[in-house]
Parts: structure tokens; sequence; C-alpha cells
């Protein structure tokens, strides 16, 4: 049986309302769902926060959330905030 990856093209210029969207659309995510980070170069308070509702709503529906293209930079933020842990990063 094929596993669906849910994949969403996050938006530099909205970060927060993309993440907004993914949280909507973790019910129907398989075990697996890709953000692609590439568009983004850095993440606000919002986006921060958007993004901590979006790994503890995932962890709830045991979805393993994967960042694609996530900058250096775009890490260490994730690093300092103590999320990074609870992502998987791909190219």
């Amino acid at each position: 049986m094929a596993t669906i990856v849910v994949q969403f093209q996050i938006d530099g210029e909205g970060v927060a309302r993309g993440l907004e969207e993914a949280r909507d659309k973790l019910d129907s995510a398989g075990p697996k769902m890709v953000l692609d980070f590439s568009a983004v170069d850095r993440i606000d308070a919002a986006g921060l926060r958007a993004l901590e509702d979006l790994t503890a709503r995932a962890d709830d529906k045991r979805v393993k959330l994967v960042l694609r293209g996530a900058s250096i930079d775009m890490y260490k933020v994730l690093k300092l905030m103590k999320l990074a842990a609870r992502f998987s990063f791909s190219n």
C-alpha cells in the first residue's frame, strides 16, 4: 500500500499563514508531512508560534514533520527555540 505524503510550499512572506494551512491539513496527512522552506529566509515571532502549534498537533496525530530546504540560519533559530529536534531535515 502506498504512503501518501502531504507537501506544503511555505512562502517566505507568509510563513505563519502557510503553517496554519499545513496545521489544518494534518487530519488528512499520512504519516509524514513535508514543509518546503526553501523560499523562507527568516521567520518572525508569529511564524515561530505557528511552528510550535504545528509541531504540537503533529505530535498528537503522530505525523512526522520534515523541513525541506531550510537554511543554516533557519536551523540555528529552530535550535535556539528548541524546535529543531522535532523535525527531520532534507535538502
